[in-house]
């Protein structure tokens, strides 16, 4: 099942994003992206993550859609109780099966400039 909230936003810009193209598509990153098409913030923020990844270069097969629905017992979906998922919308960066990156919903910056600079980080500390 994928996230309709994937479906990249025509109105993004990449006009001067060319640092956080870079750094999304400077490694085989895998991208484990948690949502609910149900989510105002899912639905204001994911679009505009999937154009940056499109405009990145990033292909499909990178890019992992995990629906999440609200139960009475709190979120359940694909692999919420194995990363500790609680807010959405959750982006996990992974290379190599290993976690560089995460991005969780309460966070001020837009998913893409938060995760490009926590993955610039991660390539300087190397």
């Amino acid at each position: 099942m994928s996230l309709q909230t994937l479906q990249p936003s025509e109105s993004w810009d990449a006009a001067g994003q060319e640092g956080v193209l870079d750094a999304l598509a400077a490694e085989e990153y895998v991208f484990k992206v948690w949502g609910g098409d149900w989510c105002i913030d899912c639905r204001q923020q994911l679009p505009q993550f999937a154009a940056a990844l499109e405009a990145a270069g990033v292909p499909e097969e990178r890019i992992e859609h995990h629906p999440v629905e609200k139960t009475p017992e709190g979120k359940a979906g694909p692999g919420v109780e194995e990363y500790g998922i609680e807010l959405i919308p959750t982006v996990v960066v992974e290379r190599d099966g290993e976690e560089v990156a995460r991005f969780v919903e309460e966070e001020d910056e837009p998913i893409a400039a938060y995760l490009a600079a926590r993955l610039s980080e991660t390539a300087e500390a190397e």
